[in-house]
C-alpha cells in the first residue's frame, strides 16, 4: 500500500480494548505472513517489500534479513498468543505471501509454521499456503514444505507471453511454470496460478494465450486480476512520460469476461470476482476468511490485522519491524476499532464479491429498495434475490462498485 492510513496510537504491547478481547475466538482464526523479501523489484508493484539492494548490509535485529525472518516472525506470534490469549481458536488458515516467501530456506517457512502450530495449533484440515515465483521453488524445496504441513502453493504465472512478462519486469522463463507446476504435483501440494490482465500493449490474443497456457496446466484454482497502475511505481512513471499506453476500462471487461468463458467452459467455477476453482475443495479457504470477515492476525512488516472489530497495520520496514519486536514492544504502527456502520459497509463490499452472495437481509430496508433496480438492470441474479441472496452476474461483477453503492447509499 502506498500509504499507511492513520489511526489511533497503540499500547506498546498491543493489548486488544475490553470488548475486542472479549470477542476473540467468536470467528474464526487465520494467519497471514507477509514475506517482504523480492530478487528484483516489478516495475508494477506497490507492495511492501524489498530487494537485498534495498536493505543494504544485513546487520540490525534478527528478523530484518532474509536469513533471520523467523526469528522476527516467531517473536511477533508469541506477541500474538500474549494478545489473543487462551481463548484464540486453533488457527484454520496460513498464508505465506509477500514478497516472495519462498526465497527464504524452506526450512525457515516450515519453522514459522510449526510456530504456528505450538502456539496456537492447527486446526484440522487447515489450509497452509505459500505464494512462489516460479524460479524460486524446486522439487526438493517443495517436498520439504510439504512434509512440513503445507497444503497449497499459488504460483505467479502472471501471464505466458515474454513481452508481456518484460513489460511488467517479471524475470522468470514462462517455461518454468510447468516445471514449478510439476514439482508441485509430484509432492502433493495443490496448485493456484495467479494471472494478471491489463499491461499495457496486451492484446487480446495474448491474454487468451495465458489462459490457454494456464488451463493445459490443469491447476486446481485460478485468479485473475486486472492490472492497477499505481502511483509511485515505476510502471506508472512510464505511463506518465508516454512510454507505455494505459489500459482501458473496455479492454480490461473484455479480457475479464473471456477469462470467465474459458475457465467456465473448461469446468472452473467462479466463487469470488476474480478466483476460479476446479471444486468446492480447492477454493482458497483462506481468501474466503476475508471476505466473510472472519479475524486474522497478519505477521511482518506493514501486515495487517483484523481481531473482533479491532484493526492495525505494522510498520513497514524489516529494521523497525525486528526492533520492536526485539524490546519486547508491538510492531504496530497504528490501529482503529471499527463502527457498526463500517462493518456493515465492509460486509456488504466484500461478501456481494462471492458467489454465495450476500444475504438480503443484510442488507437495510432503503438498501433492499434498490435491488429490483439492480435486477432490472441485469447486474444482480433474479431468482437468486428471490431465494433471499444477492448474487453478482457476470455483468455485475464486472461493475460489482456500483452495486456496492447502491445499496450501501440507498441504505443510508
Amino acid at each position: 500500500m502506498p500509504h499507511t492510513p492513520e489511526g489511533a496510537d497503540v499500547p506498546p504491547h498491543g493489548p486488544l480494548d475490553r470488548s475486542s478481547a472479549a470477542r476473540v475466538g467468536a470467528r474464526p482464526l487465520s494467519i497471514y505472513v507477509h514475506v517482504p523479501f523480492c530478487a528484483v523489484r516489478c516495475g508494477y508493484c506497490d507492495f511492501n517489500t524489498y530487494t537485498a539492494a534495498e536493505l543494504g548490509t544485513p546487520d540490525g535485529p534478527p528478523g530484518a534479513s532474509r536469513d533471520t525472518f523467523a526469528v522476527g516472525a516467531l517473536a511477533e506470534l508469541d506477541l500474538a498468543t500474549q494478545v489473543l490469549g487462551l481463548q484464540a481458536p486453533p488457527v484454520s488458515t496460513v498464508f505465506f505471501g509477500g514478497g516472495t516467501p519462498t526465497l527464504l530456506d524452506a526450512g525457515d517457512l516450515v519453522r514459522v509454521l510449526d510456530g504456528v502450530r505450538t502456539r496456537f495449533g492447527l486446526a484440522d484440515g487447515a489450509e497452509v499456503t505459500t505464494e512462489a515465483n516460479p524460479d524460486s521453488v524446486t522439487e526438493a524445496s517443495l517436498r520439504t514444505l510439504r512434509e512440513g504441513g503445507f497444503t497449497r502453493v499459488s504460483i505467479g504465472m502472471q501471464s505466458s507471453v515474454g513481452s508481456v512478462l518484460r513489460t511488467l519486469d517479471r524475470t522468470h522463463d514462462p517455461a518454468n511454470v510447468a516445471r514449478a507446476v510439476a514439482a508441485a504435483r509430484a509432492t502433493g501440494l495443490a496448485v493456484s496460478l495467479d494471472l494478471i490482465y491489463g499491461t499495457p500493449g496486451e492484446s487480446v490474443p495474448d491474454w487468451r494465450d495465458s489462459v490457454q497456457a494456464a488451463l493445459q496446466l490443469q491447476p486446481d484454482h485460478v485468479s485473475a486480476y486486472a492490472l492497477t497502475v499505481e502511483e509511485g511505481t515505476k510502471m506508472h512513471s512510464r505511463v506518465r512520460r508516454g512510454e507505455l499506453p494505459l489500459p482501458t476500462g473496455d479492454d480490461e471487461a473484455d479480457k475479464y469476461e473471456l477469462a470467465d468463458a474459458l475457465l467456465t467452459d473448461a469446468g472452473y467455477r467462479w466463487y469470488e470476482i476474480s478466483n476460479w476453482a476446479a471444486t468446492p475443495a480447492d477454493q482458497c479457504r483462506h481468501n474466503l476468511a476475508y471476505w466473510r470477515g472472519d479475524d486474522w492476525w497478519g505477521v511482518g512488516p506493514g501486515a495487517h490485522s483484523h481481531v473482533a472489530g479491532t484493526r492495525w497495520w505494522n510498520v513497514k520496514h524489516p529494521r523497525t519491524w525486528s526492533q520492536r519486536l526485539a524490546d519486547g514492544a508491538s510492531p504496530a504502527a497504528a490501529r482503529e476499532q471499527l463502527t457498526d456502520e463500517q462493518r456493515h459497509a465492509e460486509e456488504v463490499l466484500l461478501r456481494i464479491r462471492l458467489a454465495e452472495g450476500l444475504p438480503t437481509d443484510r442488507v437495510g430496508p432503503a438498501g433492499r429498495q434498490a435491488v429490483a433496480g439492480l435486477i432490472a438492470d441485469q447486474l444482480v441474479d433474479g431468482r437468486e434475490a428471490l431465494g433471499g441472496r444477492l448474487v453478482l452476474t457476470r455483468r455485475g461483477r464486472l461493475l460489482a462498485d456500483t452495486v456496492v453503492r447502491a445499496l450501501l447509499e440507498e441504505d443510508e
